[in-house]
Parts: structure tokens; C-alpha cells; sequence
């Protein structure tokens, strides 16, 4: 279950930083558009990109956001990839992202996925 105000912070538009682990066991990190999916928490990429790689590989995620509204009360989830989506599924969520973020849907240039996120810790604020 997405805590009320990790909901409310997906829902916005800040920006997440999703912190993976490469192969030799280094940490990777780059930042995202981010939604919420139920409760879970989506995001896309390409299938083949760096980090998609590594979560197929490793599905464990670490999420840090600095909410818009108020970058000093951070969101930090830690989680697992519990599902890939392809194909219409994923680009009817691509399309939402995008459209929260710049306002338009998601080219269709490149082939895109959409991992979803279990959450398994929630953390909201310093502590």
C-alpha cells in the first residue's frame, strides 16, 4: 500500500532518482519521470537501456525524490521490479507520464518499457 504522501509526491511532477546495481555490484543512478500505478510505482525506459539491464538482472530499486513542493521533506522507497510492461499496457502509461510532465504524449520514435515497482520500504522526511 503507497503511503498517502508518497502517493501525493508520484502524483506530482518531481523528479526521482532510481538507484540500481551494475553488474560488478556498483551503484547506478539516474533520474526518471515517476507515477504511481495502483500501489505500485511505475516508470519507463528503453528495454535495452543500462538499467533495465541491470534490474532484470537485479531487481531490487532504491527511489530518492525531492518533492517539488518541498525539496527538504524527501520520499525514499525501496523496492523490487515485480513486472515489465510492453506494448499497448506500457504506452498507455508512457502517455500518461509524459503528459503529466511536458503536457504531451510520448513520441513513438523509440521502443519504450515500463517497469513496475513493488514497494517494500517507504520512508517520507529526514530520519
Amino acid at each position: 500500500m503507497l503511503d498517502p504522501d508518497v502517493r501525493r509526491v508520484l502524483e506530482g511532477t518531481s523528479i526521482a532518482h532510481l538507484a540500481t546495481v551494475m553488474p560488478d555490484g556498483s551503484p547506478h543512478t539516474v533520474p526518471l519521470w515517476i507515477g504511481a500505478y495502483g500501489d505500485r510505482i511505475v516508470f519507463l525506459t528503453g528495454p535495452g537501456s543500462r538499467k533495465a539491464r541491470n534490474l532484470r538482472r537485479d531487481p531490487r530499486v532504491a527511489l530518492s525524490i525531492a518533492p517539488a513542493d518541498n525539496p527538504f521533506e524527501p520520499v525514499i522507497v525501496r523496492g523490487r521490479v515485480a513486472e515489465w510492461l510492453e506494448g499497448d499496457a506500457a504506452w498507455e502509461i508512457i502517455d500518461q507520464l509524459s503528459t503529466k510532465y511536458i503536457g504531451a504524449p510520448y513520441p513513438r520514435e523509440q521502443e519504450r518499457v515500463v517497469a513496475v515497482i513493488e514497494p517494500e520500504q517507504q520512508t517520507v522526511g529526514v530520519r
